[in-house]
């Protein structure tokens, strides 16, 4: 599922992704790699949120955030 964000949460979430996540390092996911590094798929993304493990584990870290978010997508299960 991916979750719609507004242009103006992007940054913001790219910020909580470089400073929270702990499966991305230096931009690349660790979830993903397989000997060979890829690019974080969250940091990528320009219209939503497509990595469940950031949905789940880090945004709810900051609740204004997260709650904006939840809040423009009341059909978003975690």
């Amino acid at each position: 599922m991916i979750v719609p964000l507004k242009p103006e949460q992007i940054e913001q979430v790219n910020a909580l992704v470089l400073s929270s996540c702990a499966n991305c390092q230096d931009g690349c996911c660790l979830l993903m790699d397989d000997g060979d590094s890829y690019p974080c798929v969250q940091l990528l993304s320009v219209t939503g949120i497509f990595c469940r493990y950031f949905l789940t584990a880090v945004l709810p870290a900051d609740k204004q955030l997260y709650a904006e978010i939840i809040q423009n997508n009341q059909n978003v299960k975690e």
